[in-house]
């Protein structure tokens, strides 16, 4: 396991913490969320070794809760967990995980801004972010599709709720940023965030309008991010992505593979983990 590695790991142990109410089951740990609209996952304890019977039990609990039957994990820091969530029945997906080198970041570009926690626009242009998200994440991947704008702004339309506050203060003491991209006569298009822990962010949640796909914006949100990560005192950024075509979106603005990050759910559970958060270009 290498040291970079272990930093990953121990970023994943630590993001939900301030969110969620921590269970062990063995070598598993489950997150429970204290009133966070995300759901959360299991993941193996720092140093722990999973077995069939720990993820028996953790599925259980999750039932019981009502959560999502999902566990997430770096490959190479558990290995032979895969193994035993097939042997359990469940799907694993293997996502590239990739780290930027920050030598080959390019420019940021000017049709994309990092959010401003100060400007009197703040809480419009958080909305506008977590809508642009509902209408990308609701057709995952890169391919063009139909909905846009319109989709958007039903999107934006619909109450409030207690996300966008949680959001909020996290950006406000610095636990997040938020980042909107906006075409000409289209208005938001793209958006992301980030999450950080100390001196590592990890960028999540990048997604495009449909109809705005194919244009380099998931990219654009992306290099603005690593950015802002970087000029506020992170040393890595990283992320994972869906599959190995945004992958090499991902690659073209300084990303580099260095692992694999795994998501088990059962096969025909609609995807609700955080190991793939940055799928939809």
């Amino acid at each position: 396991m290498t040291t970079l590695l272990v930093r990953l790991e121990r970023f994943y142990d630590a993001v939900p913490r301030d969110r969620a109410r921590v269970e062990e089951h063995g070598g598993l740990v489950l997150f429970v969320p204290d009133g966070s609209v995300w759901p959360f996952y299991a993941r193996p304890r720092l140093g722990g070794a999973p077995t069939a019977a720990d993820i028996a039990s953790v599925r259980a609990r999750q039932r019981e809760l009502a959560l999502p039957e999902t566990i997430e994990w770096v490959d190479e820091n558990t290995p032979g967990l895969a193994e035993l969530a097939e042997a359990a029945g469940l799907a694993v997906l293997r996502a590239p995980l990739m780290v930027l080198d920050p030598a080959a970041l390019p420019p940021v570009p000017d049709h994309v801004r990092v959010l401003d926690r100060k400007a009197p626009s703040f809480g419009a242009d958080l909305a506008a972010r977590r809508a642009v998200a509902q209408v990308g994440f609701g057709t995952p991947g890169t391919m063009i599709g139909t909905a846009g704008a319109a989709e958007r702004d039903a999107a934006l339309a619909a109450p409030s709720d207690e996300g966008v506050r949680r959001e909020a203060a996290r950006v406000r003491d610095g636990r997040a940023a938020h980042a909107l991209a906006e075409a000409l006569g289209e208005g938001a298009v793209a958006s992301g965030n980030y999450q950080r822990v100390a001196d590592v962010a990890e960028i999540v949640g990048v997604a495009t309008l449909p109809a705005a796909r194919r244009r380099g914006l998931g990219a654009a949100v992306t290099v603005a991010l690593a950015r802002h990560a970087l000029d506020h005192g992170v040393r890595t950024v990283f992320l994972s992505a869906a599959e190995d075509d945004v992958a090499r979106v991902y690659a073209r603005v300084g990303f580099r593979r260095v692992g694999t990050a795994c998501i088990a759910s059962p096969p025909h559970q609609p995807e609700s983990g955080s190991a793939v958060r940055s799928d939809s270009q």
